[in-house]
C-alpha cells in the first residue's frame, strides 16, 4: 500500500463519474483512498469546481495537506487537473514530478456583544449589510481611521484569491508569490453625501483591518466567508489579518499562475 488519499466530490453526476474511476485507478496504483481525512492521509483531492475546492478546504477544518482539484464545473481556477488527465496525474504524482505552492489564508475575528468568533478564507471576506440596503463602515487599518464606507459592502481577498469574486468587483489580479491583502469596495458611493475610496486599497500582510458597522434599519450585518454566508447581530468590530494557516496546493510540474490566468480569463 502506498498511502492513503481522500477525496471530496460534490454531487453532480459528472463528479461523481470521475470520482469512481479515481477510486478505481488510484487503488490498482496502490493507494488507499478515503473519504475522510485519516491520520495517514497524504493528499486530498477535490472533484467539482472552485466552489466544491473551498468546501472541501473548510470541511476538513484546513487539513494540513497537500490539496489537488480536478475540475469538472465551469472555471475551475483552482482545478489544476481535468478527469481526461486522472491516468497522467497518476503517473506524475507516484514519480514526484510535482511542488508544493504554500498560500496564506486571511482570518477574521467577529466580536460581537455575546460572542467572540474566528473564521479562516482561502479566498476573501466580505462584509454587506443583510439586506439589499446601503451598508455604513468605519475602515481602520493598524488602528489609523481611514474611511466611513457607504455602498454595497467591502471585500478583503487574499492574492490566491485576487481572480475570484475580488476581480468581478473591479479588484487587481495579484500573482500568489507577493505578501499582500487587497481590500475592495463593492459599489461605493461617492457624492457629495458620501464620500468612499472606488479602487482596491493594498496592504501589507502586517497589517489589520478593523470595520465597524453603523447600523440605520437593523442591527444585522452579512459576512460571507469563501462564498459561504454567515448571519452576526450587534456586532461591534470585525478584524482582518493574515492567518497562520498556509493552503499546500499540489502543483504538478510546469504549472505557472500567468498562464492560467491567460487562459481562464483572456
Amino acid at each position: 500500500m502506498k498511502g492513503v488519499i481522500t477525496i471530496s466530490y460534490n454531487d453532480l453526476p459528472k463528479s461523481i463519474e470521475t470520482k469512481g474511476i479515481l477510486v478505481e485507478k488510484l487503488t490498482k496504483a496502490g493507494f488507499k483512498v478515503t473519504e475522510e481525512i485519516e491520520k495517514e492521509t497524504e493528499l486530498l483531492i477535490s472533484i467539482g469546481g472552485d466552489g466544491s475546492f473551498l468546501k472541501a478546504i473548510h470541511k476538513f477544518d484546513f487539513v494540513e495537506v497537500p490539496v489537488i482539484a480536478i475540475n469538472t464545473g465551469h472555471l475551475g481556477f483552482f482545478a489544476e487537473l481535468s478527469p481526461d488527465k486522472i491516468d497522467e496525474f497518476i503517473n506524475r504524482y507516484i514519480n514526484k514530478e510535482y511542488s508544493i505552492q504554500q498560500v496564506y489564508a486571511i482570518e477574521a475575528s467577529i466580536v460581537t456583544k455575546k460572542k467572540y468568533i474566528k473564521i479562516n478564507a482561502i479566498n476573501e471576506i466580505v462584509i454587506k449589510n443583510i439586506q439589499s440596503r446601503t451598508v455604513h463602515l468605519d475602515l481602520q487599518v493598524d488602528g489609523i481611521k481611514i474611511e466611513h464606507f457607504s455602498g454595497d459592502g467591502m471585500l478583503i481577498s487574499t492574492p490566491i484569491g485576487s481572480t475570484a469574486y475580488n476581480y468581478s468587483a473591479g479588484g487587481s489580479i495579484v500573482d500568489p508569490k507577493l505578501d499582500l491583502i487587497q481590500l475592495t469596495p463593492i459599489a461605493p458611493m461617492n457624492t457629495n453625501a458620501y464620500r468612499s475610496f472606488t479602487s482596491s486599497i493594498i496592504l501589507p500582510t502586517t497589517s489589520v483591518i478593523s470595520i465597524s458597522p453603523e447600523y440605520d434599519f437593523e442591527n444585522s450585518i452579512l459576512i460571507v466567508i469563501d462564498g459561504k454566508q454567515y448571519k452576526f447581530s450587534q456586532i461591534e468590530e470585525v478584524k482582518i489579518y493574515k492567518s497562520n494557516y498556509k493552503l499546500k496546493l499540489l502543483r504538478l510540474n510546469g504549472y505557472e499562475f500567468w498562464n492560467r490566468v491567460a487562459e481562464k480569463f483572456l
